[in-house]
């Protein structure tokens, strides 16, 4: 079933090639792929989504443990390699998808409850991928993924670091996050450029997220989050007060910054995310 490092041949048998644009790098070594989906905390009675089926290193360990996989897969060459092949579990329905089109509303219906997604990305969808993670929280119950190391650590990165940014406060506002173990490039065919770090994002349910922070309009949050980073030098106020994301002039938003206490000069990457929430609901008022 799990074709581990078969998987070059493989590939040359069928024709195929890592494609550059999925940026695909396969899994090869079955210890991890046993490993990370033994901590991802997986009952008998879910249903996964895994998001880049590849040829199957964590599927049909995935199959082994919980009720039913909904397979994710953007390259229809290995789409075909398992129809003609049938060697996908009873319990893995396979489908041609891109998860950046897909719609969480219709799969979490599928699913029978918020989704739990596991997935071996290509590095060049993490950023999108997270941000709509973010974007659908109510629909998601935890998600563990496989990100280059340094997008992991912007999830966690602590206020006022270089690491701090957009990804950084978006999250803390929904999730919180476990760093699941390190890989190097070894373990991967053909072999990443970076390392790679797996980790869990496990989404605060409503009640849960209504104790953590006030309620919050989730779109001028993140308008104001994202203004605030993208001209990450500036003062917030003129960062805020210079981006078409944010309606609010540089008196609003002085004012209500006096009202948080902090200081006029300071910038985005110094507020936590406490601060923006507050911040957001003080100038929706003004």
């Amino acid at each position: 079933m799990l074709p581990g490092k078969n998987i070059k041949k493989i590939l040359q048998q069928r024709k195929l090639a890592p494609k550059k644009r999925f940026g695909q790098n396969f899994l090869i070594n079955r210890n991890v792929s046993e490993k990370i989906v033994n901590l991802a905390g997986i009952d008998s009675g879910d249903t996964v989504i895994e998001v880049g089926v590849g040829f199957g290193a964590l599927t049909g360990h995935l199959a082994g443990i919980c009720r039913k996989v909904i397979g994710l897969e953007i390259d229809s060459g290995i789409i075909r390699y398992h129809m003609e092949e049938s060697n996908l579990p009873e319990n893995v329905t396979l489908i041609h998808q891109d998860i950046l089109l897909a719609d969480f509303a219709e799969l979490a219906e599928e699913s029978g409850g918020r989704l739990k997604i596991i997935a071996n990305l290509p590095y060049s969808i993490s950023n999108p991928l997270l941000f709509k993670l973010t974007g659908h929280m109510d629909k998601i119950e935890w998600a563990v993924l496989m990100l280059q190391k340094e997008v992991a650590q912007r999830l966690t990165a602590e206020i006022g670091t270089k690491n701090y940014g957009i990804l950084s406060v978006r999250m803390a506002a929904c999730a919180s996050v476990k760093k699941l173990l390190d890989l190097g490039p070894q373990h991967f065919h053909p072999r990443p450029k970076v390392d790679s770090q797996v980790v869990k994002i496990t989404f605060f349910p409503k009640p849960e997220r209504a104790a953590a922070l006030p309620a919050y309009d989730h779109l001028p949050f993140k308008n104001i989050v994202d203004a605030a980073f993208q001209q990450r030098r500036k003062t917030l106020i003129n960062a805020l007060s210079s981006s078409r994301l944010v309606q609010a002039d540089k008196e609003m938003i002085e004012g209500a910054l006096e009202k948080l206490g902090l200081d006029s000069r300071i910038r985005g990457e110094r507020l936590s995310v406490e601060d923006f929430v507050a911040l957001t609901n003080i100038l929706q008022l003004e």
